[in-house]
Protein backbone atom coordinates (compact mmCIF):
# COMPACT_ATOMS: atom_id res chain seq x y z
CA UNK A 1 0.00 0.00 0.00
CA UNK A 2 3.01 2.65 -0.49
CA UNK A 3 3.16 4.12 -3.37
CA UNK A 4 3.31 7.23 -5.31
CA UNK A 5 4.63 10.66 -4.53
CA UNK A 6 3.51 13.66 -6.90
CA UNK A 7 5.38 16.97 -7.87
CA UNK A 8 3.10 18.94 -5.54
CA UNK A 9 4.46 16.88 -2.42
CA UNK A 10 8.11 17.44 -3.77
CA UNK A 11 7.49 21.28 -4.31
CA UNK A 12 5.94 20.87 -0.66
CA UNK A 13 8.90 19.30 0.82
CA UNK A 14 11.39 21.87 -0.37
CA UNK A 15 9.28 25.54 -0.16
CA UNK A 16 9.25 26.81 3.16
CA UNK A 17 5.18 27.04 2.96
CA UNK A 18 3.78 28.23 6.26
CA UNK A 19 0.38 27.43 5.59
CA UNK A 20 -0.88 23.95 6.56
CA UNK A 21 -4.21 23.87 4.80
CA UNK A 22 -6.34 24.74 2.38
CA UNK A 23 -9.94 25.40 3.33
CA UNK A 24 -12.80 27.82 1.96
CA UNK A 25 -11.85 30.10 4.58
CA UNK A 26 -7.40 30.21 5.52
CA UNK A 27 -7.23 28.89 8.38
CA UNK A 28 -4.76 30.13 11.19
CA UNK A 29 -1.67 28.03 11.48
CA UNK A 30 0.87 27.82 14.14
CA UNK A 31 4.11 25.95 12.76
CA UNK A 32 6.23 23.92 14.81
CA UNK A 33 9.32 24.49 12.95
CA UNK A 34 10.38 21.51 12.49
CA UNK A 35 12.36 20.25 9.46
CA UNK A 36 10.49 18.14 6.79
CA UNK A 37 11.46 15.10 6.22
CA UNK A 38 14.04 14.69 2.54
CA UNK A 39 12.89 14.37 -0.84
CA UNK A 40 11.24 11.48 -2.00
CA UNK A 41 11.26 9.73 -5.35
CA UNK A 42 8.47 9.18 -7.02
CA UNK A 43 6.14 6.69 -9.10
CA UNK A 44 4.05 7.20 -12.09
CA UNK A 45 0.65 8.44 -10.23
CA UNK A 46 -1.73 5.16 -9.82
CA UNK A 47 0.68 3.30 -9.18
CA UNK A 48 -0.69 0.26 -7.49
CA UNK A 49 2.65 -1.56 -6.62
CA UNK A 50 3.91 -2.48 -2.71
CA UNK A 51 6.11 -3.99 -1.16
CA UNK A 52 4.86 -7.10 -0.28
CA UNK A 53 7.54 -9.78 1.28
CA UNK A 54 5.23 -12.84 1.46
CA UNK A 55 3.32 -14.83 -0.74
CA UNK A 56 -0.66 -13.99 0.02
CA UNK A 57 -1.00 -16.29 3.27
CA UNK A 58 -4.06 -17.87 3.83
CA UNK A 59 -6.12 -19.06 7.32
CA UNK A 60 -6.99 -22.40 5.66
CA UNK A 61 -3.70 -23.22 5.93
CA UNK A 62 -2.31 -21.54 8.75
CA UNK A 63 -3.09 -23.75 11.70
CA UNK A 64 -3.85 -20.74 13.85
CA UNK A 65 -5.99 -21.07 16.90
CA UNK A 66 -9.17 -19.63 16.43
CA UNK A 67 -13.82 -19.31 16.81
CA UNK A 68 -15.92 -18.66 14.20
CA UNK A 69 -18.00 -15.77 14.15
CA UNK A 70 -20.70 -15.01 11.88
CA UNK A 71 -21.74 -11.55 10.51
CA UNK A 72 -24.61 -9.95 11.00
CA UNK A 73 -24.68 -8.54 7.55
CA UNK A 74 -21.95 -7.55 4.96
CA UNK A 75 -22.77 -4.72 2.44
CA UNK A 76 -23.51 -5.06 -0.85
CA UNK A 77 -20.48 -5.86 -3.04
CA UNK A 78 -18.51 -2.75 -4.70
CA UNK A 79 -15.55 -4.02 -6.27
CA UNK A 80 -14.52 -1.38 -8.45
CA UNK A 81 -14.55 1.35 -5.44
CA UNK A 82 -11.48 -0.67 -3.77
CA UNK A 83 -12.76 -0.03 0.06
CA UNK A 84 -9.94 0.51 2.42
CA UNK A 85 -11.27 1.65 5.86
CA UNK A 86 -14.40 2.19 7.87
CA UNK A 87 -15.89 4.50 10.59
CA UNK A 88 -19.19 4.70 12.16
CA UNK A 89 -21.09 8.15 13.76
CA UNK A 90 -23.92 7.66 15.61
CA UNK A 91 -26.79 10.63 15.04
CA UNK A 92 -29.01 12.13 17.98
CA UNK A 93 -31.46 10.61 17.06
CA UNK A 94 -29.86 6.99 17.33
CA UNK A 95 -29.86 6.32 13.75
CA UNK A 96 -25.93 5.54 12.68
CA UNK A 97 -24.06 6.04 9.60
CA UNK A 98 -21.19 3.80 8.06
CA UNK A 99 -19.05 5.90 6.20
CA UNK A 100 -15.71 3.99 4.45
CA UNK A 101 -13.13 5.56 2.20
CA UNK A 102 -13.20 4.08 -1.85
CA UNK A 103 -10.15 4.68 -2.86
CA UNK A 104 -10.36 3.97 -6.45
CA UNK A 105 -13.29 5.66 -6.92
CA UNK A 106 -12.39 9.08 -4.65
CA UNK A 107 -15.17 8.77 -3.06
CA UNK A 108 -17.17 7.96 0.70
CA UNK A 109 -19.01 5.76 0.28
CA UNK A 110 -22.72 5.92 3.17
CA UNK A 111 -24.38 3.23 4.36
CA UNK A 112 -26.82 2.03 6.96
CA UNK A 113 -24.80 1.25 10.16
CA UNK A 114 -27.99 -1.53 11.46
CA UNK A 115 -28.50 -3.09 8.75
CA UNK A 116 -26.04 -2.20 5.85
CA UNK A 117 -28.44 -0.92 3.75
CA UNK A 118 -26.77 1.37 1.02
CA UNK A 119 -26.87 5.37 1.19
CA UNK A 120 -25.02 6.76 -1.46
CA UNK A 121 -21.69 8.46 -2.13
CA UNK A 122 -20.17 11.37 -0.96
CA UNK A 123 -17.28 13.51 -3.01
CA UNK A 124 -15.66 13.37 -6.22
CA UNK A 125 -11.96 13.15 -7.21
CA UNK A 126 -10.10 16.54 -6.92
CA UNK A 127 -8.14 18.57 -4.97
CA UNK A 128 -11.13 21.01 -3.69
CA UNK A 129 -13.40 20.91 -1.00
CA UNK A 130 -15.46 17.78 -0.87
CA UNK A 131 -12.99 16.32 -3.52
CA UNK A 132 -10.25 13.54 -3.00
CA UNK A 133 -7.71 11.53 -4.15
CA UNK A 134 -6.60 7.96 -2.79
CA UNK A 135 -8.41 8.49 0.17
CA UNK A 136 -7.60 5.73 2.86
CA UNK A 137 -7.75 6.19 6.67
CA UNK A 138 -10.94 7.70 8.32
CA UNK A 139 -11.82 8.51 11.69
CA UNK A 140 -15.17 10.00 13.72
CA UNK A 141 -14.60 12.39 15.90
CA UNK A 142 -17.49 14.33 17.77
CA UNK A 143 -19.49 15.51 14.46
CA UNK A 144 -16.34 15.85 12.29
CA UNK A 145 -15.19 12.85 9.95
CA UNK A 146 -11.85 13.09 9.03
CA UNK A 147 -10.51 11.68 5.86
CA UNK A 148 -6.99 10.61 4.93
CA UNK A 149 -6.17 11.53 1.64
CA UNK A 150 -2.69 9.38 0.31
CA UNK A 151 -2.57 11.38 -3.11
CA UNK A 152 -3.74 14.89 -2.12
CA UNK A 153 -1.02 14.45 0.84
CA UNK A 154 -3.41 15.87 3.40
CA UNK A 155 -6.33 14.82 5.92
CA UNK A 156 -10.25 16.64 4.98
CA UNK A 157 -12.32 17.67 7.60
CA UNK A 158 -16.23 17.13 6.74
CA UNK A 159 -18.81 18.37 9.13
CA UNK A 160 -21.52 15.80 10.07
CA UNK A 161 -24.64 15.38 9.26
CA UNK A 162 -24.51 18.22 6.95
CA UNK A 163 -21.71 16.41 4.97
CA UNK A 164 -19.45 19.40 3.79
CA UNK A 165 -16.07 20.29 4.23
CA UNK A 166 -14.84 22.89 6.27
CA UNK A 167 -11.01 22.15 4.74
CA UNK A 168 -8.13 20.41 5.03
CA UNK A 169 -4.61 20.03 6.48
CA UNK A 170 -1.32 18.89 6.25
CA UNK A 171 -0.39 18.71 2.58
CA UNK A 172 3.15 20.66 3.44
CA UNK A 173 3.55 17.89 5.77
CA UNK A 174 2.37 14.62 4.88
CA UNK A 175 3.82 12.74 2.22
CA UNK A 176 1.78 8.97 1.79
CA UNK A 177 -0.40 8.99 4.57
CA UNK A 178 -2.44 6.62 5.25
CA UNK A 179 -3.79 5.82 9.13
CA UNK A 180 -5.46 8.34 11.48
CA UNK A 181 -5.92 8.73 14.98
CA UNK A 182 -7.85 11.33 17.31
CA UNK A 183 -8.62 12.49 20.67
CA UNK A 184 -10.05 15.06 21.99
CA UNK A 185 -7.32 17.74 23.30
CA UNK A 186 -6.90 20.79 25.15
CA UNK A 187 -9.90 23.07 23.55
CA UNK A 188 -9.89 21.37 20.35
CA UNK A 189 -8.57 17.72 18.72
CA UNK A 190 -5.36 16.46 18.76
CA UNK A 191 -5.16 14.36 15.34
CA UNK A 192 -2.15 11.75 14.42
CA UNK A 193 -1.48 10.51 11.21
CA UNK A 194 0.52 7.48 10.15
CA UNK A 195 2.77 8.19 7.28
CA UNK A 196 3.78 5.55 4.51
CA UNK A 197 6.66 7.22 2.47
CA UNK A 198 8.82 5.22 0.90
CA UNK A 199 13.18 5.17 0.65
CA UNK A 200 14.43 9.00 -0.36
CA UNK A 201 16.32 7.06 -2.98
CA UNK A 202 14.01 4.75 -4.18
CA UNK A 203 9.93 4.37 -3.82
CA UNK A 204 9.97 0.69 -4.22
CA UNK A 205 12.32 0.42 -1.05
CA UNK A 206 11.08 0.14 2.42
CA UNK A 207 13.17 3.39 4.25
CA UNK A 208 16.35 2.70 6.45
CA UNK A 209 15.54 3.37 10.24
CA UNK A 210 17.02 6.86 10.02
CA UNK A 211 14.91 8.36 7.46
CA UNK A 212 11.93 6.69 9.84
CA UNK A 213 11.94 9.57 12.52
CA UNK A 214 8.71 11.45 10.71
CA UNK A 215 6.79 8.11 10.70
CA UNK A 216 3.87 9.88 12.02
CA UNK A 217 2.85 13.46 12.46
CA UNK A 218 0.84 15.08 15.11
CA UNK A 219 -1.51 18.21 14.81
CA UNK A 220 -3.88 20.29 16.49
CA UNK A 221 -7.39 21.14 14.97
CA UNK A 222 -9.87 23.43 15.81
CA UNK A 223 -12.97 23.44 13.69
CA UNK A 224 -15.75 26.02 13.52
CA UNK A 225 -18.92 26.18 11.05
CA UNK A 226 -17.21 26.89 8.19
CA UNK A 227 -13.41 27.50 9.26
CA UNK A 228 -10.01 25.49 10.48
CA UNK A 229 -7.38 26.40 12.77
CA UNK A 230 -4.51 23.99 12.54
CA UNK A 231 -1.08 23.71 14.76
CA UNK A 232 1.25 21.45 13.50
CA UNK A 233 3.26 19.74 16.48
CA UNK A 234 6.08 17.35 15.07
CA UNK A 235 6.38 14.28 13.99
CA UNK A 236 7.73 10.78 15.71
CA UNK A 237 8.85 7.81 14.83
CA UNK A 238 12.21 5.29 16.66
CA UNK A 239 15.01 4.84 14.80
CA UNK A 240 15.95 1.89 16.32
CA UNK A 241 15.63 -1.73 14.78
CA UNK A 242 13.36 -2.90 17.73
CA UNK A 243 11.51 0.78 17.49
CA UNK A 244 11.23 1.92 13.88
CA UNK A 245 7.62 1.25 11.93
CA UNK A 246 8.82 0.18 8.47
CA UNK A 247 5.72 -0.09 6.70
CA UNK A 248 3.20 2.12 8.69
CA UNK A 249 -0.62 2.61 8.59
CA UNK A 250 -2.87 1.57 11.40
CA UNK A 251 -2.64 3.60 14.43
CA UNK A 252 -4.91 3.55 17.77
CA UNK A 253 -4.62 5.58 21.39
CA UNK A 254 -5.62 4.72 24.68
CA UNK A 255 -5.22 7.71 26.33
CA UNK A 256 -6.44 6.57 29.93
CA UNK A 257 -3.53 3.57 29.79
CA UNK A 258 -0.71 6.63 27.82
CA UNK A 259 -0.44 4.55 24.99
CA UNK A 260 -0.43 4.23 21.27
CA UNK A 261 -0.74 1.02 19.51
CA UNK A 262 1.07 1.36 15.91
CA UNK A 263 0.98 -1.52 13.31
CA UNK A 264 4.13 -2.94 11.62
CA UNK A 265 3.26 -4.22 8.28
CA UNK A 266 6.35 -5.49 7.12
CA UNK A 267 6.46 -9.24 7.15
CA UNK A 268 10.27 -9.18 6.95
CA UNK A 269 11.19 -7.32 10.27
CA UNK A 270 8.09 -9.29 11.17
CA UNK A 271 4.73 -7.91 11.48
CA UNK A 272 2.81 -6.83 15.04
CA UNK A 273 1.52 -3.78 16.97
CA UNK A 274 4.68 -1.97 18.31
CA UNK A 275 3.45 0.20 21.24
CA UNK A 276 4.60 3.87 22.25
CA UNK A 277 4.06 5.87 25.13
CA UNK A 278 0.95 8.78 24.09
CA UNK A 279 4.12 11.33 23.23
CA UNK A 280 5.70 8.69 20.57
CA UNK A 281 8.39 7.09 22.18
CA UNK A 282 8.71 3.76 22.06
CA UNK A 283 7.98 1.22 25.09
CA UNK A 284 10.25 -1.70 23.68
CA UNK A 285 7.11 -3.88 24.15
CA UNK A 286 5.16 -5.29 21.08
CA UNK A 287 1.59 -6.65 21.10
CA UNK A 288 1.16 -9.94 18.87
CA UNK A 289 5.02 -11.01 18.06
CA UNK A 290 4.65 -14.52 16.41
CA UNK A 291 0.75 -14.34 16.61
CA UNK A 292 0.44 -12.07 13.74
CA UNK A 293 0.80 -14.61 10.76
CA UNK A 294 -0.52 -12.36 7.86
CA UNK A 295 -0.02 -8.81 8.15
CA UNK A 296 -1.03 -6.72 11.21
CA UNK A 297 -3.63 -4.29 9.89
CA UNK A 298 -6.80 -1.99 11.07
CA UNK A 299 -6.37 -1.64 15.15
CA UNK A 300 -9.52 -0.87 18.17
CA UNK A 301 -9.97 -0.37 21.29
CA UNK A 302 -13.24 -1.69 23.58
CA UNK A 303 -12.84 0.69 26.62
CA UNK A 304 -14.46 0.49 29.58
CA UNK A 305 -14.46 3.51 32.52
CA UNK A 306 -12.69 0.77 35.03
CA UNK A 307 -9.74 1.11 32.88
CA UNK A 308 -10.40 -2.52 31.69
CA UNK A 309 -11.72 -3.34 28.07
CA UNK A 310 -9.77 -5.37 25.01
CA UNK A 311 -7.63 -4.21 21.90
CA UNK A 312 -9.02 -6.01 18.68
CA UNK A 313 -6.32 -5.96 15.74
CA UNK A 314 -6.98 -7.59 12.18
CA UNK A 315 -4.84 -10.46 10.64
CA UNK A 316 -4.84 -9.78 6.89
CA UNK A 317 -5.09 -12.86 5.73
CA UNK A 318 -6.42 -13.66 1.79
CA UNK A 319 -9.66 -15.78 2.30
CA UNK A 320 -10.45 -15.03 5.78
CA UNK A 321 -9.28 -12.56 7.89
CA UNK A 322 -7.90 -13.50 11.95
CA UNK A 323 -9.07 -10.86 14.70
CA UNK A 324 -7.07 -10.95 17.34
CA UNK A 325 -8.57 -10.28 20.57
CA UNK A 326 -5.92 -8.79 23.40
CA UNK A 327 -6.60 -7.31 26.94
CA UNK A 328 -6.35 -3.37 27.28
CA UNK A 329 -3.92 -3.71 30.39
CA UNK A 330 -2.11 -6.20 30.02
CA UNK A 331 -2.10 -6.72 25.96
CA UNK A 332 -2.00 -10.24 26.36
CA UNK A 333 -4.09 -12.62 23.80
CA UNK A 334 -7.33 -13.44 25.17
CA UNK A 335 -8.17 -15.37 21.91
CA UNK A 336 -8.78 -15.31 17.96
CA UNK A 337 -12.24 -15.59 15.25
CA UNK A 338 -12.67 -15.38 12.19
CA UNK A 339 -16.29 -14.78 10.30
CA UNK A 340 -17.61 -16.85 8.21
CA UNK A 341 -16.83 -14.23 4.85
CA UNK A 342 -15.01 -11.34 5.72
CA UNK A 343 -11.58 -11.54 4.25
CA UNK A 344 -8.58 -9.53 3.27
CA UNK A 345 -9.50 -6.95 5.86
CA UNK A 346 -7.81 -3.05 5.68
CA UNK A 347 -9.47 -1.17 8.20
CA UNK A 348 -11.60 -2.19 11.24
CA UNK A 349 -13.98 0.53 13.85
CA UNK A 350 -15.44 -0.64 16.89
CA UNK A 351 -18.82 1.12 17.54
CA UNK A 352 -19.01 0.62 21.12
CA UNK A 353 -22.51 2.54 22.62
CA UNK A 354 -25.38 0.75 21.82
CA UNK A 355 -27.53 0.73 18.72
CA UNK A 356 -30.92 -0.85 18.11
CA UNK A 357 -29.39 -3.57 16.26
CA UNK A 358 -26.27 -4.25 18.74
CA UNK A 359 -27.22 -3.21 22.00
CA UNK A 360 -23.84 -3.86 22.69
CA UNK A 361 -21.89 -2.80 20.14
CA UNK A 362 -20.20 -3.68 17.05
CA UNK A 363 -17.50 -4.06 14.91
CA UNK A 364 -17.29 -3.46 11.16
CA UNK A 365 -14.52 -4.59 9.00
CA UNK A 366 -13.53 -4.07 5.42
CA UNK A 367 -14.44 -7.43 3.33
CA UNK A 368 -11.52 -8.15 0.80
CA UNK A 369 -11.21 -4.47 -0.53
CA UNK A 370 -15.11 -4.24 -1.84
CA UNK A 371 -17.75 -4.30 1.36
CA UNK A 372 -18.05 -3.94 5.33
CA UNK A 373 -18.88 -6.51 7.56
CA UNK A 374 -20.70 -6.07 10.88
CA UNK A 375 -20.00 -8.03 13.99
CA UNK A 376 -22.10 -8.17 16.87
CA UNK A 377 -19.99 -7.49 19.85
CA UNK A 378 -22.14 -10.34 22.06
CA UNK A 379 -21.05 -12.88 19.66
CA UNK A 380 -17.36 -11.94 19.80
CA UNK A 381 -17.62 -12.09 23.46
CA UNK A 382 -19.56 -15.27 24.15
CA UNK A 383 -16.85 -17.02 21.48
CA UNK A 384 -13.76 -15.61 23.21
CA UNK A 385 -15.01 -15.57 26.19
CA UNK A 386 -14.40 -11.97 27.12
CA UNK A 387 -17.62 -9.11 28.76
CA UNK A 388 -19.99 -8.36 26.64
CA UNK A 389 -20.20 -5.24 28.19
CA UNK A 390 -18.30 -2.44 30.80
CA UNK A 391 -21.40 -3.12 33.29
CA UNK A 392 -20.82 -6.31 35.78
Amino acid sequence: MKLTSTLPQLLALILPLAVLCACGQTPKVQDDAAPLAAEVSTLPTGTKAEPDVLPDMLLATANTAHKEVEETFITAATPNNVIDSPALWQAPDGSTWLYATAKDSDQILMFDGETGAEKGAFGSSGDGLNQFKRPNGIYVIDNLLLVVERDNHRVQVISLPAMQSIGFFGEDRLKQPYGIWARRFQDGIEVIVSDGYMSADNADVVPTNLELGERFRRFKVKAGVDSLTVEARGAFGAVDDAGAIRIAESIAGDVAQKRLLLAEEDQASGTRIKVYDINGQYTGQDVGAGVFKAQAEGISLYECADGSGYWIAADQFKDRTLFHVFDRKTLALKGSFAGNTTANTDGIWLHQAATSAFPNGALYAVHDDQAVAAFDWRGIAEAIGVRASCTP
